[in-house]
């Protein structure tokens, strides 16, 4: 039986459904992001309890076909810029129809309807944050972190970074207190201007 997860967006979300799986003694055959696949069909009462564990960790069921899918949406696109060393070579809108097998324009518009702002400017929320990490981490220098987030140059990078945080990459980098985001409170707000 499958089951689908919102706000399960990273390694620690999995092995925290695994535990609360393996506590009400559910077998899970798959615990991938957003998604769990358990051995056994499950009553309403345990989907509840199911339910009520997951909420306590932070994690809830869904039972709409859109949220499922939007969550899915987002779990490409949070596996896509923070847990692979390399974007995708293709464009955006292929990647997610190729790994979602619908059409884009479909995604996109479902997108923009549930969640108030456009894929895109999803996107760009979550490479600035995932510039933002990396600038932390020091690691990388600007045209190092331009070309990893498949960005045409460092000027453009910038520009969507000044855009999104209000500061430029270096005057991020020279602040003391230099804030980030949990990435599943990513594009809840209002982005309009991205």
């Amino acid at each position: 039986m499958k089951l689908y997860i919102k706000y399960m967006v990273s390694n620690r979300c999995k092995q925290e459904v695994k535990t609360v799986l393996t506590q009400l003694g559910l077998h899970f055959i798959l615990v991938d992001l957003g998604e769990v696949e358990i051995m056994e069909s499950i009553s309403e009462e345990q989907r509840e309890q199911l339910n009520q564990a997951l909420i306590n960790s932070g994690l809830e069921l869904m039972d709409n076909r859109k949220a499922v899918l939007i969550e899915k949406i987002k779990n490409v696109i949070f596996e896509m810029i923070h847990f692979t060393e390399e974007m995708p070579k293709t464009n955006y809108s292929d990647y997610l129809s190729e790994k979602l097998n619908y059409d884009y324009t479909y995604l996109s518009n479902l997108f923009s309807e549930v969640k108030g702002i456009t894929i895109q400017q999803f996107i760009i929320i979550h490479k600035i944050e995932r510039a933002k990490e990396l600038l932390l981490y020091e690691e990388l220098n600007l045209t190092e972190i331009s070309y990893r987030l498949h960005y045409s140059s460092v000027a453009h990078l910038s520009n969507q970074f000044k855009k999104v945080t209000g500061l430029s990459p270096t005057q991020f980098k020279q602040l003391k207190d230099r804030k980030r985001s949990p990435i599943e409170e990513l594009g809840n707000a209002n982005y309009a201007e991205v």
